[in-house]
């Protein structure tokens, strides 16, 4: 599946800034996203892998880098994001004895070399990317028997907001998420062995639209898809749209509904990402690349 088709085409620009703004806000907003993160962190809990050099792919304002950190206080822990501002806000979650490391980078660009990586999580980040290229990427730097796990949102996620704008003009509001059978055919595409995949539901109750859209601007996550109408909604639209949304009131509150994916996935043993020679890289060599990288 390629982003750059239909109503999943997301501008990136509009994407970043959008997570630049709400650096300051996404923590006291961000309940469903620390829900979703604790969540698949006490999935570690299942296996015994102990990595040597974990990534946090899209790690915001730096939580789950801190848990990971946590968990492995042995381990190079990586917290990546596109943001500068997220990982600004990531700073005040360091550790004080063992901190993390920070990366500015695109999860398809990796700047980390092939086979490096043990580990990868990747919290509610997907369903703002491409999967094939950000797996592929993935599968790329993952050492043999290295492991991926993430969360992203599935198609029914926000289905009373899509519901409700499409009585009231044809633009794309809603994001268009991508199915969990087609995260699993992607990560088979890039090399992954043992895909399994899960769905949760989530439902958050809000007292009027207003509300949903405050949480949803707080925490970075507007509308950032191509086909979004340019203009601002006017009052009339808004009247609208609060009328259609009233539908799905019950007992008092609106609510607002998150499919959530949750997904792991292996490297097979002795195997290594196509046109690459590097099967893994020694320890303190990616430190050095990590303090070259902070040193420029």
């Amino acid at each position: 599946m390629s982003e750059e088709i239909g109503a999943y085409a997301l501008e990136r620009d509009r994407v970043r800034r959008s997570f630049d703004r709400a650096a300051t806000s996404y923590d006291a907003a961000a309940v469903l996203d620390a829900e979703v993160r604790n969540s698949l962190l006490q999935r570690l809990e299942l296996t015994a892998l102990q990595p040597r050099a974990v990534l946090d792919a899209g790690a915001g304002t730096g939580h789950g880098s801190r848990a990971l950190k946590r968990r492995y206080p042995r381990a190079v822990v990586i917290a990546l994001d596109s943001s500068q501002s997220m990982l600004r806000a990531a700073a005040r979650q360091q550790p004080w004895l063992r901190p993390f490391a920070r990366v500015c980078a695109d999860a398809e660009h990796l700047p980390l070399a092939s086979g490096s990586i043990d580990l990868i999580v990747s919290n509610l980040m997907l369903h703002w990317c491409d999967p094939d290229p950000v797996f592929a990427e993935f599968r790329r730097v993952l050492a043999p028997q290295g492991l991926l796990t993430f969360s992203a949102f599935g198609p029914d996620t926000l289905r009373e907001l899509r519901t409700a704008w499409a009585q009231v003009d044809s633009h794309t509001h809603v994001h268009h998420f991508i199915d969990m059978h087609d995260l699993g055919d992607a990560l088979v595409r890039s090399g992954f062995a043992a895909p399994v995949l899960d769905v949760d539901r989530i439902t958050l109750q809000y007292l009027d639209v207003r509300a949903v859209a405050a949480d949803l601007k707080a925490t970075g996550a507007g509308n950032a898809a191509r086909g979004r109408p340019k203009s601002l909604t006017t009052p009339r639209k808004f009247a609208k749209l609060v009328a259609a949304y009233e539908k799905f009131r019950a007992d008092g509150r609106l609510p607002a509904t998150y499919e959530v994916v949750f997904a792991h996935a292996w490297v097979p043993a002795e195997s290594r990402p196509r046109g690459t020679t590097q099967q893994s890289v020694p320890l303190d060599d990616l430190k050095r690349q990590l303090r070259a990288r902070r040193e420029k």
